[in-house]
């Protein structure tokens, strides 16, 4: 069945022996993984296609465990901050992924092995030829069928390993209080944040003091009281009254939070994965695509919807969902709402009657104007155009931003990759940075003495509250408050 897909014998080229590894107590090398079935996957932590790519190869982990098939991730990095070890590290953790990592500096593997997009699974058998390489989502058929191939076959000629060689995860576990935050909201002194790889949402003050905590930590989709309902790495939170709702990004779900009875239910998603083109439906009928963040104006619950490269609508008079902006095409076209083409949103915020949202693959910061039904972008420019550049609304840069909200005449960005937040000024045109430094290492992580003061480490979102911004410093999983008065940056203290 695949062995149309090479015209020729294909050696695979061995892995660069000095190049890093995650995951792993030791490198690895085709020859010490002779006679095991080898899938490799090429991805990069920024790309949604790549992160629905995880939980299928997870799955065939687990089936193919006890047998001679290992699976590797091949980490190469789009953007200069995933370049860094430091921080392909944070997300193995963050996705908790358990097999190894190679660091594919300057994109030499993908090279050697022909690759083309992101993410790429390509399968080498026990004699170390490429069978298989294919590029996109949805493709755990094909590797199951390649894999139970060749496992019979080389069996067969007694070419196959006799026991699975032993890799030790070194991946460790941290004991914060909040673990890679995503998102926060505000409203009538209380804060929401979605903590995300703990899997809940926490509620407090504004001095830290935790008021609810929703979710029991599980991983999974069921609703009712606080301590029975379970999410999966949440995402967006927006107030509404008593109500919070919820991006429950990998459970591709919206979510909502009553604080009145204590009770979480399900409004839209099946727990599965939608289609990449989807016409909408009722709510939990209708299956989306990893929703990123949430805004709300009047009955409408906007949602940034990363999977598709859409802004979905969710009417909570009608129970309907649908795509309100955005063709579904991944890139960075200005048009009417629905001709539009956006690049995985992940951060939403409405203000008047405009919409802002992040954009992230584009590096961009767009807005939707609700009365005409224009998206324009503000600042960005390319799905390979990022950067860090102050100076003049066009002709700065940003990396990959996350997150966002806007007060007054001014935008403010968590410039994720940037490790940054970044002032937009309507008035004046201009980027200014304000929390960050420039140079060549502008991430800060909380144990790293160069740094004077603690800054942040991929922040992915930013709230503007009484004159002082909250911040989820995801890497360094704190909440951060900085005042715009006295420029001074602080740590929440989230307690009981």
């Amino acid at each position: 069945m695949f062995d149309n897909i090479f015209s020729k014998v294909i050696k695979a080229p061995e892995f660069p022996p000095d190049f890093d590894w995650i995951n792993t107590k030791e490198s690895l090398s085709l020859e010490k993984l002779k006679g095991h079935i080898i899938v490799l996957d090429f991805w990069t932590y920024c790309c949604i296609n790549c992160m629905h790519t995880l939980p299928v190869l997870a799955e065939l982990e687990k089936k193919y465990g006890d047998q001679p098939v290992v699976f590797i991730g091949v980490h190469s990095a789009k953007f200069f901050n995933e370049q860094d070890r430091k921080n392909i590290e944070q997300a193995v953790a963050r996705y908790e992924i358990s097999h190894p990592v190679l660091v594919d500096r300057k994109m030499t593997v993908w090279g050697k092995f022909g690759i083309t997009g992101w993410p790429t699974i390509a399968i080498i058998d026990p004699n170390g030829t490429l069978v298989y390489r294919q590029s996109g989502e949805g493709q755990k058929e094909m590797i199951e069928d390649t894999i139970d191939v060749l496992l019979e076959k080389h069996s067969k000629s007694h070419t196959l390993a006799r026991e699975p060689i032993k890799i030790v995860n070194t991946t460790k576990s941290n004991n914060t209080t909040l673990s890679f935050p995503g998102k926060i909201s505000i409203s009538k002194n209380k804060i929401a944040i979605s903590d995300s790889n703990h899997n809940r949402i926490i509620v407090t003050d504004l001095s830290g003091k935790i008021l609810h905590i929703i979710g029991n930590g599980k991983t999974g989709l069921q609703d009712g009281n606080f301590t029975e309902t379970t999410f999966f790495r949440p995402q967006g939170v927006a107030w509404k009254d008593d109500y919070i709702f919820v991006a429950d990004t990998e459970n591709h779900a919206l979510r909502k939070i009553n604080l009145q009875d204590n009770q979480v239910t399900t409004l839209v998603g099946t727990g599965k994965q939608g289609p990449w083109r989807s016409s909408g439906g009722k709510g939990k009928e209708t299956a989306i695509s990893s929703p990123w963040d949430v805004a709300v104006k009047d009955n409408l619950v906007f949602i940034a919807m990363a999977g598709n490269h859409q802004i979905w609508t969710y009417d909570t008079n009608t129970d309907v969902t649908r795509p309100f902006a955005g063709n579904g095409q991944e890139d960075i076209v200005d048009a009417n709402r629905a001709q539009a083409q956006l690049a995985q949103p992940s951060g939403i915020f409405i203000h008047n009657d405009v919409l802002y949202f992040a954009d992230s693959e584009t590096s961009s910061v767009r807005e939707i104007d609700l009365k005409t039904d224009y998206v324009r972008t503000i600042a960005g420019h390319g799905l390979f155009a990022f950067g860090y550049k102050d100076g003049k609304t066009n002709e700065s840069l940003l990396q990959h931003p996350l997150g966002l909200c806007a007060a007054g005449n001014k935008i403010f960005v968590a410039d994720t990759y940037n490790s940054a937040i970044r002032e937009i000024d309507s008035e004046n045109d201009s980027v200014i940075t304000l929390v960050g430094k420039q140079g060549t290492s502008i991430m800060c992580r909380i144990d790293d003495p160069i740094c004077d003061t603690l800054g942040l480490y991929e922040p992915s979102d930013v709230e503007w509250y009484q004159d002082k911004l909250y911040i989820t410093d995801t890497n360094n999983h704190l909440i951060r408050v900085y005042d715009l008065k006295t420029n001074i940056l602080n740590t929440l203290d989230i307690r009981m």
